[in-house]
């Protein structure tokens, strides 16, 4: 089908292409009646603009803002972030994408806060977020539609928002991935350690919905019947980690697996090693530190969510709806990859 153009639309109206122009970008005065002809012929011929060409010859520079935890030490898996989002703005080259990062510490609710504070001061044209404190985050979006700043979710999904996009993980079909894992390989009569490194499990949402996956599957289908058990640490320091992890094992001394439900595994597994104590361990992501305990066969099965994929589609998506008005996806799920210690050593 034939692309129409604005000269189209001029000729079949009997007006001038800069008439058909100013009408159609609702810029300079065109009498009514003129107006409401233009329109009606530009609806009768389907027109589309030619976004492409309109990000270039205005040459906007889109500001976009990311908000997402800070990388580094026992939080590794978020240092990949920015990677995927440099990538997508290099191949969205020549249209101009300003990206400024906003990192906040993990689990800190104070931090993220002042970083959405900071957001808003520069009220950018659109805004890529983890929304991993699910209060402090709802607050945050209430803001962004005020502004009506469009927003899309990584890595974590909250309702009540209305967020034109998430990418990420099903995080309770994660949960139910893991969760089969371990009962292949366990005895049925084995308990279960599910260890959550984070100060606030409530106000986590990814983590939640991990660990409903994770439970519903032995509801289902699970041929395990041992007990499931849950601990939360705050905190990664080796210390605390010991005596929370000692004062299970010697309370419960039946603990056949271990899930830890974030991309912290690693400091279980150095746990895990110092002690000389060997459940199989299901973790997430696939990270440096995760990998050399997979290697050494201290973690068993590592379940990844391709962070760099994520957010290079987050800013292409962002990026089309900026330019378009529209979305092409409103929700897509990333599969997830499950590597174990021969496909690590393949790669």
């Amino acid at each position: 089908m034939k692309q129409v153009r604005i000269k189209d639309i001029a000729q079949k109206a009997n007006v001038s292409i800069g008439t058909v122009d100013r009408v159609l970008h609702n810029r300079g005065e065109v009498a009514a009646k003129t107006r409401e002809k233009v329109l009606n012929i530009a609806k009768e011929m389907n027109y589309q603009p030619n976004i492409v060409a309109q990000a270039l010859t205005t040459k906007k520079i889109y500001k976009i803002s990311v908000l997402i935890p800070k990388g580094g030490n026992d939080n590794i898996y978020w240092l990949s972030h920015p990677k995927g989002i440099e990538k997508a703005v290099k191949e969205l080259q020549p249209f101009s994408v300003k990206i400024n990062y906003y990192f906040f510490e993990l689990h800190n609710e104070a931090d993220f806060l002042k970083r959405t504070d900071d957001i808003l001061n520069n009220l950018p044209d659109g805004v890529i977020l983890a929304p991993i404190l699910k209060k402090e985050a709802i607050q945050f979006c209430k803001k962004l539609d005020e502004h009506k700043i469009p927003y899309i979710f990584i890595d974590t999904f909250i309702d009540q928002t209305n967020c034109i996009s998430f990418i990420g993980e099903d995080a309770f079909q994660g949960g139910r991935v893991a969760a089969s894992l371990i009962d292949f390989g366990l005895a049925p009569e084995k308990d279960i350690l599910i260890v959550n490194l984070a100060k606030d499990l409530e106000n986590t949402q990814h983590l939640n919905r991990r660990n409903q996956g994770f439970l519903s599957y032995f509801l289902d289908s699970g041929k395990n019947i041992g007990m499931k058990i849950t601990i939360e640490i705050p905190v990664t320091d080796q210390k605390v980690v010991n005596e929370k992890m000692d004062s299970i094992f010697q309370k419960n001394t039946n603990i056949g697996a271990i899930l830890v439900s974030s991309a912290k595994t690693h400091v279980i597994a150095r746990y895990l090693e110092k002690r000389k104590i060997k459940p199989i361990l299901v973790g997430y992501e696939v990270t440096k530190k995760n990998v050399e305990y997979l290697k050494k066969g201290i973690i068993h099965f590592l379940i990844g969510q391709k962070p760099m994929e994520q957010s290079e589609k987050a800013v292409k998506r962002l990026f089309e709806y900026l330019t378009t008005r529209s979305i092409s996806m409103k929700h897509e799920f990333q599969p997830v990859e499950i590597i174990n210690n021969e496909i690590i050593t393949t790669l």
